[in-house]
């Protein structure tokens, strides 16, 4: 059992599009760190200072009060925080995994799980992680970025045909949990893609589709996790297929040779230093069916219910969920 005297902040929920994904993580760890003996405290920071009473509320909270990201700061800056040892981070996307959220914490002097401001901010931003992993020798898939103003789309799949051709992906450059992804099969579905994309961000990524198998890699600290494989029962792993139980099969370890687990793990590694992350991190990947594998990106905050893949894999290596949760803690207040 953990010390007692350790509080807890428990910061669930947020403004991202990824806010449901949040309090499912949230709820899971919760009981976790009931179960360890921390003292609990559940924040909504996008709630502010008006934090629902009950619990229960800050989990299925829809429209309990009003929203926004300026009740980042309030929150962060109140009395909530005053007896506070350290934050556990269960937010996804912006605002909460992007390093602005840490900025704040560190402004105020709270320590709290996952990676540090830089390492945050560089793996929300798909194509700095792409330049980092550039510069490390971490393979990845070849990419363009359509910026802001840039609307003239026969240049982009100029482009497209000119790099990789298609199919390709066409995703926001900093969003989560495939969201506002589209894989573009050829030149009509363009347009398209790219403005689905734009709704969750100004600059859209562009990249190489890779063949094959889904497959990721956790990292706790500098322990390297069992590979896993994501098998979609229909289609691609999307946000559907991600969320809704029954869709997927998830095979951990993965059913490949040793020798790419081992090269895979590596990579992984490889990937979530590059970054300069810390904590704990799930590293994706995609894999063509002669072995060649490709990373897409960093995660410093995965999905952690008991369910989710960065659990999976540390069960695989012989960690309980509950191990876990209390590893990540006492990581950060070390």
């Amino acid at each position: 059992m953990s010390d007692k005297k350790i509080t807890v902040a428990l910061l669930v929920g947020g403004t991202s599009p990824e806010r449901e994904v949040s309090k499912n993580t949230g709820k899971s760890v919760y009981r976790a760190l009931l179960n360890l003996g921390y003292i609990v405290k559940v924040i909504d920071p996008a709630f502010g200072l008006n934090q629902p009473l009950d619990i229960e509320k800050v989990f299925d909270a829809k429209d309990y009060t009003e929203r926004s990201n300026r009740n980042f700061v309030e929150a962060v800056n109140s009395a909530l925080f005053d007896d506070v040892d350290v934050a556990f981070i269960a937010l996804h996307g912006k605002w909460g995994e992007d390093g602005v959220l840490q900025s704040l914490l560190e402004l105020r002097g709270i320590k709290y799980t996952g990676s540090k401001i830089l390492a945050s901010a560089l793996a929300m931003d798909k194509c700095m992680t792409k330049v980092m992993f550039q510069h490390f020798d971490v393979d990845t898939p070849k990419w363009f970025v359509i910026n802001k103003n840039e609307n003239d789309f026969n240049l982009i799949r100029s482009k497209i045909k000119m790099f990789f051709g298609y199919p390709c992906v066409v995703k926001p450059n900093d969003e989560g949990s495939t969201i506002g992804l589209t894989i573009c099969r050829g030149d009509v579905e363009v347009e398209e893609a790219v403005d689905k994309a734009r709704k969750f961000s100004a600059k859209v990524l562009v990249e190489e589709y890779i063949p094959g198998h889904e497959l990721t890699v956790a990292v706790l600290g500098q322990q390297v996790f069992p590979v896993l494989e994501i098998k979609p029962k229909s289609g691609f792993y999307d946000y559907e297929n991600k969320y809704t139980q029954g869709r997927t099969d998830y095979i951990v370890p993965a059913d490949i040779p040793e020798k790419v687990s081992e090269h895979l793990r590596q990579q992984a590694l490889l990937a979530f230093n590059s970054v300069g992350c810390e904590s704990y991190a799930r590293i994706d990947f995609r894999m063509t069916n002669d072995y060649k594998s490709y990373c897409l990106e960093v995660n410093t905050l995965p999905g952690m219910t008991s369910t989710s893949l960065v659990p999976k894999m540390a069960k695989a290596a012989g960690i309980s969920f509950e191990d876990l949760i209390d590893r990540i803690i006492k990581n950060s207040i070390s």
